[in-house]
């Protein structure tokens, strides 16, 4: 398909029994196979390759040379699926384990080396190891619990009501810009926004409300051209629906909490750390961007996504 040191598949696409499965994947073909998963705005396209040349949406984590190296690594990721097991039931994290289980057996991969998740990538992560454990070797969980925090669920119920409204007035994109506005403002932190939007002296309060709103209406109306309406109100439930044991993840795995994160906080993730079903380390970071600092500070990150590849954190697979 490629040389042996690159090789890039086009997306693929497959229909199972009750829903289709859409992955990407590029590396060596024989080289350690490596799952990458990010939040609902992710897709399969996680970074540039031979076939798409794009930028993905961990780009500064996931390519030659980078942490998570393309010449070392043979990197996979999907597009989620939005409905369940059952045609009309809403999906959950088991079903997107099922997808990524199901691209690895179209691959032809037994066993991945690693599946690193990202917030709901995390989520996933764990629910693949609940579910696959003798299919991977160790997880890595950034900034993702077993279960949704209430305050979380919370923020995520208003969201869907504003989109509900939208789409019931036939304003189904707007309302679904400006629900991810308001999700927005709760993925970085206090210090974060305070850092970019302070007043200070005789600056204009009026202006710099709408620096802010500008901030928030922009993210918004960038996510409402990649996403409808619909998949996010079944992704959003996903979340919230969203439930592991964690003493029935037997897989090795590090688990990576930011302080700050208002989305998941610490303290969800010490408790998946002590319970859960396998050697596990828990890493507490320090980043004013809370939920989105994998996303946001790649030196952050890059010591931690190359040590736990190269299996040198001490937990064996």
């Amino acid at each position: 398909m490629s040389t042996a040191l690159e090789i890039a598949a086009a997306p693929r696409l497959r229909r199972l029994s009750h829903w289709p499965v859409a992955f990407e994947y590029t590396g060596p073909p024989h080289a350690p196979a490596v799952a990458v998963l990010g939040g609902i705005s992710a897709s399969r396209h996680v970074a540039a390759n031979d076939t798409d040349r794009t930028p993905g949406w961990w780009q500064t984590a996931v390519g030659p040379g980078l942490a998570i190296d393309t010449l070392r690594y043979r990197v996979l990721s999907i597009d989620y699926v939005t409905e369940g097991t059952t045609p009309g039931s809403p999906g959950r994290t088991a079903d997107q384990a099922a997808a990524l289980a199901a691209a690895l057996d179209l691959i032809g991969i037994e066993r991945l080396h690693a599946v690193v998740g990202a917030s709901y990538g995390g989520m996933v992560a764990l629910a693949f190891g609940a579910a696959s454990p003798h299919r991977v070797g160790r997880l890595l969980v950034i900034s993702a619990a077993h279960e949704s925090h209430p305050l979380a669920t919370a923020s995520r119920l208003l969201q869907r009501r504003v989109v509900e409204l939208g789409l019931a007035s036939g304003r189904g994109a707007e309302a679904l810009a400006i629900a991810r506005g308001i999700a927005m403002s709760g993925y970085g932190t206090p210090a974060e926004f305070h850092q970019r939007f302070r007043v200070a002296g005789d600056d204009d309060v009026a202006a710099n409300c709408r620096r802010i709103g500008e901030h928030l209406s922009a993210a918004g109306e960038s996510f409402a051209r990649s996403c409808s309406p619909a998949r996010f109100l079944a992704l959003s439930r996903s979340l919230d629906l969203h439930r592991v044991r964690p003493e029935d993840i037997r897989v090795p795995a590090t688990i990576v909490a930011v302080h700050g994160d208002q989305v998941v906080p610490v303290e969800q993730s010490r408790e998946l750390a002590a319970r859960l079903g396998a050697p596990c380390r828990l890493l507490e970071l320090e980043s004013i961007y809370g939920h989105d600092a994998f996303l946001n500070e790649p030196a952050l990150f890059a010591p931690i996504l190359t040590g736990v590849l190269d299996a040198s954190t001490g937990i064996s697979a």
